[in-house]
């Protein structure tokens, strides 16, 4: 597993894309302050990969959901190319994540009566884009991640690691910046998880992504350009 010289440095040789400054998050459990994200500094450049591990429960999720728009921190700063995501509306900050960040999550949330065409293409219609031009962009991404032969299946019809990148597919068709995937591979048998591990990272190096992952699996932590593990709410 790689480790950088310091948590707080960039993953790459540029400016990051992303970055954490000082981030926190508290929440409030039976009276009592749960200070899951403390003072953490992270950053990371577009074309870099950087895995976060650590124990369940240590706030790997919540600090994926802070640097996605998804969860507002306590305290701290998430910057996106030098500008704080945070000093956003709501409305803004939806259109920011819609078009600068793709998520991919451990369960795919594929939409059951959708074709797999269909659910890539999703975060176009939700630009406001025709069903024409949103499946124009989807399906060169599906082949890309093998499912060329499949655009017309519905989930049901798709093994788990399909499924998957079907997921990664819809994450990546509106040329996203920034990949945030919270164990993309932790609902996947080991054959089916290998190809996920390393379709993600051939994808960030062609796309250059910047991407941070949340991972269980070692053999992706250790494929990744940087890894990181959070304990006690900071990054070491």
């Amino acid at each position: 597993m790689n480790s950088p010289g310091s948590p707080g440095a960039a993953v790459g040789d540029g400016g990051p894309v992303l970055e954490a400054r000082g981030l926190t998050r508290v929440f409030q459990s039976g009276g009592e302050e749960l200070r899951i994200l403390d003072g953490l500094d992270m950053a990371v450049e577009r074309g870099r990969s950087l895995a976060i591990v650590g124990a369940s429960g240590i706030g790997k999720s919540t600090l994926l959901y802070a640097l996605g728009g998804l969860d507002r921190p306590t305290g701290g700063q998430v910057l996106f190319e030098g500008r704080s995501i945070y000093d956003r509306g709501e409305d803004e900050l939806a259109a920011w994540r819609n078009r600068s960040i793709g998520f991919v999550f451990q369960f795919h949330h594929l939409l059951g009566d959708f074709t797999a065409l269909e659910n890539a293409a999703l975060p176009v219609r939700l630009a406001g884009l025709g069903p024409t031009e949103a499946e124009a962009r989807a399906r060169p991404l599906l082949e890309r991640v093998g499912l060329g032969g499949r655009l017309d299946h519905r989930p049901g019809l798709l093994s788990g690691g399909e499924q998957q990148r079907v997921a990664l597919a819809r994450a990546l068709v509106m040329e996203p910046r920034v990949l945030l995937a919270d164990e993309p591979t932790g609902n996947l048998d080991a054959r089916s998880a290998a190809g996920v591990s390393a379709l993600i990272l051939e994808l960030v190096a062609e796309c250059h992504l910047a991407a941070v992952i949340v991972t269980h699996n070692d053999r992706l932590a250790g494929l990744v350009d940087v890894a990181l593990e959070l304990a006690a709410g900071r990054l070491k």
